[in-house]
């Protein structure tokens, strides 16, 4: 028994377990992916636009969908008007009302949904756009609380937080001239504005 524990220890090389195999198609998805991801938030960011614009388009021209000819703002109407009249409820539908039909309030609106529809058709401004669309959003959720159809959640709700994953995950870089505008000198000076 002496002579065998004396005897030095045998090393017994270990052997490694092979890594299991990987699919040829496993490293592409990840990309595929992203890509389809990128897809998705740029038509998302279209579609969106276009509601924008063709509120704009509708309210501006009375192109007869939402708006009368005759209430076009081109024709004198007031793209604010009817709804601030007519379509506010809840605690705050006097100061809405209050706003109904204001030059200023007129321009503004319209304003913020040239400025909405172009910035996301064109995939440039996604920041400022996210900012201000979010507080028109909130502004026109505000105008008639609570909801008809929901207590709490309208579209004015999904369109804010739509806006703002746009800028947030850059979906102008898509579809759009989101890289373009950011190499401009102006956004280099002022990154805030991409």
């Amino acid at each position: 028994m002496t002579a065998i524990a004396n005897q030095p220890e045998v090393q017994v090389p270990q052997t490694a377990t092979p890594a299991p195999a990987i699919p040829a198609t496993a490293p592409a998805v990840e990309p595929r992916r992203q890509a389809a991801t990128r897809y998705i938030w740029a038509t998302l960011r279209i579609a969106l636009g276009w509601v924008f614009m063709w509120a704009f388009l509708d309210k501006a021209f009375g192109w007869g969908f939402s708006t009368a000819s005759e209430n076009a703002w081109i024709n004198g109407g007031s793209p604010t008007e009817g709804f601030l009249t007519f379509g506010t409820s809840g605690p705050l539908a006097g100061t809405y009302q209050n706003l109904a039909g204001a030059p200023w309030a007129d321009v503004l609106f319209m304003a913020g949904l040239a400025g909405l529809g172009f910035a996301l058709l064109a995939g440039v401004g996604l920041r400022i756009a996210a900012v201000a669309g979010t507080l028109l959003m909130v502004m026109m959720w505000s105008a008639a609380l609570p909801p008809e159809t929901n207590p709490f959640l309208t579209y004015h709700l999904i369109y804010a937080v739509m806006l703002v994953g746009f800028a947030v995950v850059a979906a102008g870089d898509t579809i759009g001239l989101g890289k373009l505008w950011a190499r401009t000198p102006l956004v280099q000076r002022l990154p805030w504005l991409k």
